[in-house]
C-alpha cells in the first residue's frame, strides 16, 4: 500500500520541528535560559544597590576655587564643601584652596590650575565669576569631571551659597538663611493612569527598558542564527537537496517560525523564572546580608500585556524574515555580516530612539517613530510602559506592524525563493529587484 505524499503543512511541521528541537536541546541554549534571569536581575539590582550606597568621593574637596567675583563667595563654597571649618575630620591636604583672581587674569589662572592637576597636586578646579552670580552656568574641570556624585555636590554647594549671599544682601540673618536653605528632599513619583495609580514611575521606566532590551537582544541574536543557518545550507549545498522535496516558501516558513518559537520559549521561561525570583527576592537577599525596600511591580492590565506580546511576536517575525531573506542572497559567512547590516541598522535605530522616548514619551519624535513598522515593536511597548497611550493608537500601530510584517515576509520569500539556489558573486540592487519581480 503506497503512502500518500506529504502535504505542505506536514513538510512545514517537519522543518519547524527540526529547527525547534535542534536548538532547544543545545547545552548553550539551556545555559543561557538559566543564566538569563540571573544576568538581567544583576543588571537591574546591582546598580541600584551601588547607587543607594554611593557618595561623593573623599577627594571632592581637594579642589582649587578660582574666585573672580570680588566677594567672599569662594570662601563660602570652601566652607560648605568641608563642613565645620573648626573640625579636624577632614585632612588639611584635602581642603579646597580659594584663589582670588581678577577677570582679566582668569585664563592664566585656569592654565596654572590645569598644570597643577596634571601633576596630581589637585583633583580639579572650580571657576566662579560675575556671570555665575547672575545665574550663568558653572565651569568645573578635573579628573573627577565624569563623577555625577561629585559634580552634584559641587553644584549644590555653589547654588546654596549664591542664594545665601543674595539673601544676606537684603538684610536676612545668616543663621536663619542656613536653616531655610538647607533642604534636601527627593521626589518619589507614581504614575496615574485611567485605572488610578499605576505604581512607581522609576520602576515603569526600568520595566520599559527591560522590554526594549530583551526584544533587541532576541532580534539580533536569533536573527543572526537564522541568517547563518541559511548561509550554511547554501554553502554546504544542503539547500539543493532540501528544496527537491520542500518548496522554498515552506522551508522559509518552517525555519522562521521554528527559530522564533525557540526565542519565544526562552523569553517565557525567563519571565517565569524572573517571577519566581521576584517573589522570593527578600529571603534570597537576606542570604547575602542585603536589605532593600519592597519593590512593587508596575501595574499592567491584561490587555496591555496582550498588546506587548503582540508587538513582540510580530516585531520578531518581521525581522526574522528579513534576516532569512538576506541570508539567501549570500554564499559565505564573510558576506553574511555585510548582508545583515541593513537589517541590524533598523534595529539599532529603534534602540537609539528608546532614550528620547523615555525622556518624552508623548513628544513628536516618540509618537512618530512608534508609527514606523520597524521601530514600533520596540518603541510602542516603551511608551505603553511609561505613559498612558490611547487604545486606538495601540490598535492602529499594531496593525501597521502587522502590515510591515506581511511586507517583510513577502519580500523575504521572493529573495529566498530565487537566492537559495544562486551561487557566485553577491547580487547588485538591480538584480535583487529583478529577483523580487520575477519570483512566483
Amino acid at each position: 500500500m503506497s503512502r500518500r505524499p506529504a502535504g505542505p503543512m506536514q513538510k512545514f511541521w517537519a522543518v519547524f520541528r527540526r529547527e525547534y528541537l535542534e536548538r532547544i536541546q543545545s547545552r548553550w541554549y539551556i545555559f543561557a535560559t538559566v543564566a538569563g534571569p540571573v544576568f538581567f536581575g544583576s543588571v537591574i539590582t546591582v546598580p541600584q544597590l551601588l547607587t543607594r550606597k554611593a557618595h561623593p568621593s573623599a577627594d571632592v574637596t581637594h579642589v582649587i576655587i578660582l574666585d573672580a567675583t570680588h566677594t567672599d563667595l569662594g570662601a563660602r563654597i570652601a566652607r560648605s564643601l568641608t563642613g565645620d571649618p573648626l573640625s579636624d575630620t577632614l585632612a588639611t591636604a584635602l581642603r579646597p584652596v580659594v584663589r582670588p583672581v581678577v577677570p582679566a587674569g582668569l585664563r592664566s589662572a585656569q592654565d596654572a590650575a590645569t598644570a597643577e592637576i596634571v601633576n596630581h597636586q589637585w583633583i580639579g578646579y572650580l571657576v566662579i565669576d560675575s556671570g555665575v552670580m547672575a545665574g550663568a552656568d558653572i565651569y568645573y574641570a578635573g579628573r573627577n569631571a565624569s563623577s555625577m556624585q561629585d559634580i552634584n555636590r559641587l553644584t549644590a554647594a555653589v547654588r546654596r551659597n549664591i542664594l545665601a549671599q543674595r539673601l544676606e544682601g537684603v538684610g536676612l540673618d545668616p543663621a536663619r538663611i542656613r536653616a531655610l536653605t538647607d533642604v534636601r528632599n527627593e521626589i518619589n513619583a507614581d504614575r496615574i493612569t485611567d485605572q488610578g495609580r499605576g505604581g512607581s514611575a522609576e520602576l515603569s521606566t526600568i520595566f520599559a527598558y527591560v522590554v526594549a532590551f530583551t526584544l533587541y537582544t532576541m532580534i539580533v541574536l536569533y536573527g543572526n542564527v537564522i541568517l547563518r543557518a541559511v548561509v550554511d545550507e547554501k554553502s554546504s549545498r544542503v539547500a539543493e537537496v532540501v528544496v527537491a522535496s520542500v518548496s522554498p516558501d515552506t522551508l522559509l516558513a518552517g525555519k522562521v517560525f521554528g527559530v522564533s518559537s525557540v526565542a519565544v520559549t526562552q523569553v517565557l521561561l525567563w519571565v517565569v523564572m524572573s517571577t519566581i525570583v521576584y517573589k522570593t527576592r527578600v529571603p534570597l537577599l537576606h542570604l547575602f546580608n542585603l536589605d532593600i525596600p519592597a519593590i512593587p511591580f508596575p501595574t499592567i492590565s491584561w490587555l496591555s500585556i496582550l498588546a506587548l506580546i503582540a508587538f513582540w511576536v510580530l516585531g520578531f517575525l518581521c525581522y526574522a524574515a528579513l534576516f532569512a531573506g538576506m541570508g539567501a542572497i549570500v554564499t559565505n559567512q564573510e558576506d553574511a555580516t555585510q548582508a545583515a547590516l541593513p537589517v541590524t541598522m533598523l534595529v539599532v535605530l529603534a534602540v537609539v530612539l528608546v532614550v528620547p522616548a523615555l525622556l518624552d514619551p508623548n513628544g513628536t519624535l516618540a509618537k512618530t517613530a512608534s508609527w514606523f513598522p520597524f521601530t514600533a515593536p520596540i518603541l510602542m511597548p516603551v511608551r505603553m510602559s511609561v505613559t498612558q497611550v490611547s487604545w486606538y493608537e495601540i490598535v492602529a500601530t499594531l496593525l501597521g506592524v502587522a502590515i510591515g510584517c506581511g511586507v517583510s515576509v513577502w519580500l523575504a520569500a521572493r529573495l529566498y525563493r530565487v537566492g537559495l539556489l544562486m551561487y557566485g558573486k553577491r547580487p547588485s540592487l538591480r538584480e535583487l529587484g529583478r529577483w523580487i519581480r520575477q519570483a512566483s
